[in-house]
């Protein structure tokens, strides 16, 4: 097993039906186990940071979820806000739309543009929505995020089609080489599928699973 694999885990909750009280529970959870962050929709970010206040455990939100459509006025926008609430990274959506009608500057604009708005403080993160790209594709999406200066590349928002695979994540981290991050997301429901996207070479994971990732029992988790 992976050794301390809470730390690789952002413990997530993105369902668009969640109550405060689930987040406080999240929250708990990720005192308790020591995960690397907690994952929220914006709305709950001020809250999560002070339920967090005092630890080690990050609070990650997601810029132009789920489907990357939003301009790049409105996702700096977002990331500014989500700073301000105390947001320690942020995990953005590609503009897949004009990712595949093959403008990448507007792409690479996009990402560039909220880097700049985190201001080196926080962690950018950069979802791919790997469901929806060939290899050749993902290999140039991660060309232009390893360009616009992220943190990471990550593989899926969780409700897009498919999940994080460990032949995504080995192109991903090929590509990136090894001073960008990698997170696999969506599907990763237990230890093994855990393991096997570290061993491929994420250095995140992003879950709802994340205690039964640790505790190594089976979860039944759509994300």
């Amino acid at each position: 097993m992976v050794e301390n694999i809470a730390q690789y885990i952002d413990h997530t909750l993105l369902k668009p039906e969640s109550t405060k009280e689930q987040v406080e529970q999240l929250c708990k959870e990720a005192k308790e186990y020591n995960f690397a962050t907690v994952c929220v929709n914006p709305y709950w970010v001020k809250f999560s940071a002070e339920q967090l206040a005092g630890t080690d455990v990050g609070v990650t939100t997601v810029i132009g979820f789920p489907l990357g459509a939003t301009s790049t006025f409105t996702k700096v926008a977002e990331t500014r806000d989500a700073i301000a609430n105390g947001a320690t990274e942020v995990d953005m959506v590609m503009n897949i739309g004009a990712f595949k009608s093959g403008d990448d500057v507007a792409v690479l604009q996009d990402m560039e543009e909220v880097v700049q708005a985190a201001n080196g403080l926080e962690v950018v993160k950069v979802i791919l929505e790997t469901g929806f790209l060939s290899p050749d594709e993902i290999e140039r999406a991660c060309n232009i995020a390893k360009e616009a200066g992220v943190d990471f590349v990550k593989t899926s928002t969780g409700f897009g089609p498919g999940a994080a695979t460990v032949e995504a994540i080995e192109l991903m981290r090929q590509t990136v080489g090894p001073n960008i991050g990698v997170k696999a997301s969506g599907g990763v429901r237990d230890a093994a599928s855990a393991k096997a996207m570290i061993d491929a070479g994420a250095n995140r994971i992003g879950a709802s699973a994340g205690i039964a990732i640790v505790e190594g029992t089976a979860s039944d988790t759509d994300y």
